[in-house]
């Protein structure tokens, strides 16, 4: 049946017909549905009124405007490159083809242009020029083949050198450290006294025992301060004692909270010789880590100032030296290159009058 169905073009249809009667199958059709334009506009987004999608669409426009202004700039600025590129190769094709042009000008009269005085009488005749030449090129191989000795020995100078100036430096900074070291211990000392004495006098002590800043001045040592505990309970004890009072009332407060003796409302704190202890060994911690702190400025002061100062001696030395061989290697190179732009402008002078030489003995043959 197939076979029928492409044979016979005419009768596919009546024969499908046919078949399908004996089958007897039910045919569904497909209801197609159509949409009216008043259902579409129901599903269609309005943009214009959502804001979302406004700012989308803004940033999307402006990201592409940008887009589109870099792409012109790059395209700007190679079109300028290429331009650039190309002006500079024609320039040198330009000038490439004037200067041949010239050059074939220059021989071109150099060919023509004879006079009967130029002729020379004899080409092996050597003048004063050749002789130069020759001189300057004996001197040349010379000090040619002796400049790379000397460019050794200068090396190793410059390398010694370098090397002392390092341990000048080294040197240096370790004696510029003890220095400082020293200074500081000369410091440290002072430093502390001048500390005690302050708080002596801020605490009230002084108005019990007047002498004792001089004494602490004229001391070898600040914390000798805890010599004159016995003193001060003592002089607490005469002058601001229960029984009479030599100070107002007001020092002798200050001087027992001062001392630990007493509290601020006036209530007793501790004895007489633990409160004076406890005050004297607080004001000696105090004054160490002042004393300490003084010392290590000054040490670091002094190591500084003296790390450069020797330091800018030793560059100066080392400088003055470089400079002297650096003078010397470059006068040198100087005179080797004189030597040699004189001997190639006596060697091109030479090989163009003998270039011109053959030419005339050339035309005088034939």
């Amino acid at each position: 049946m197939k076979v029928h169905y492409i044979n016979i073009l005419l009768f596919a249809h009546a024969l499908n017909i046919l078949v399908n009667t004996h089958k007897k199958t039910s045919i569904t059709h497909h209801t197609q549905t159509n949409r009216s334009l008043c259902e579409c506009d129901l599903y269609i987004p309005n943009y214009n009124n959502d804001q979302q999608m406004k700012e989308v669409m803004q940033q999307f426009e402006y990201r592409t405007s940008q887009r589109l202004r870099d792409y012109d700039e790059r395209m700007i600025e190679k079109r300028k490159q290429c331009k650039e590129k190309c002006d500079k190769e024609s320039q040198k094709i330009i000038l490439k083809d004037k200067l041949e042009k010239e050059l074939m000008n220059k021989f071109s009269t150099l060919d023509t242009d004879i006079q009967s005085d130029a002729i020379p009488t004899c080409v092996c005749e050597k003048s004063i020029a050749d002789k130069v030449e020759k001189g300057c090129l004996r001197c040349g191989e010379i000090l040619g083949a002796a400049l790379p000795e000397l460019g050794s020995i200068g090396g190793t100078a410059l390398y010694a050198l370098n090397t002392w100036k390092d341990a000048a430096i080294v040197t240096a900074t370790a004696a510029a450290k003890q220095a400082g070291i020293a200074a500081g211990e000369s410091v440290r000392i002072p430093a502390g006294k001048e500390f005690v004495i302050k708080a002596l006098k801020h605490l009230y002590i002084d108005k019990l025992v007047p002498n004792i800043c001089e004494e602490i001045s004229s001391a070898s040592h600040y914390n000798e301060l805890t010599s004159f505990a016995k003193t001060i309970v003592a002089q607490r004890g005469a002058k601001c004692g229960a029984e009479k009072s030599s100070l107002s009332e007001d020092m002798c407060r200050q001087i027992n909270i001062s001392l630990r003796t007493k509290h601020v409302d006036g209530t007793n704190y501790l004895p007489d010789d633990e409160g004076v202890q406890q005050t004297l060994n607080s004001i000696l911690d105090k004054a160490e880590t002042t004393a300490k702190g003084a010392a290590e400025v000054a040490e670091a002061d002094v190591a500084a100032e003296i790390t450069k100062e020797q330091t800018a001696l030793i560059e100066g030395g080392f400088n003055s030296t470089i400079s002297s061989i650096n003078a010397a290697i470059i006068a040198i190179e100087v005179i080797v290159l004189v030597m040699v732009i004189i001997y190639l402008i006596l060697r091109y002078r030479r090989k163009k009058k003998m270039k011109k030489k053959l030419q005339y003995i050339k035309l005088l043959e034939e």
